[in-house]
């Protein structure tokens, strides 16, 4: 088998169709919009970000192949972790951007401080840092 040197994941996250502003993770995790493809009448068909480097794709869902978005699919099917340098300014901002608390930030034996969010999209995410 070959080697991928540049392996990453690249989570995609699906949401509504018809859904124009996706905006929140450019305030909550100063994600940079890299591309985006909107349909016929301007809504997001799929965008790709970046935060710190690291890419995911957000994406109308696709019902048909069963991609929905987790307020079509009763609840999220993942745990999006995000490490970043500051935990409780990352989580402080992501609030303030219209993200809903989980768990707040909690120092932990094993070495790691984590909290958890909901994006606006329903969403969960593991902010998460190594102490």
């Amino acid at each position: 088998m070959k080697a991928y040197n540049d392996t990453f994941f690249a989570p995609q996250l699906f949401i509504n169709s018809g859904v124009y502003d996706i905006s929140f993770y450019q305030n909550a995790f100063n994600a940079k919009e890299l591309r985006r493809w909107n349909n016929d009448d301007g809504s997001l068909h799929v965008a790709e970000l970046s935060v710190n480097g690291a890419l995911f794709h957000v994406h109308e869902d696709k019902p048909a192949a069963g991609l929905l978005s987790p307020s079509r699919n009763n609840g999220t099917t993942a745990l999006i972790g995000l490490f970043v340098p500051d935990v409780d300014a990352c989580m402080e901002q992501a609030l303030a951007a219209g993200a809903t608390l989980i768990s707040k930030a909690t120092s932990y034996d094993y070495g790691y401080r984590q909290g958890e969010i909901k994006d606006p999209f329903g969403h969960v995410w593991l902010i998460e840092m190594k102490i």
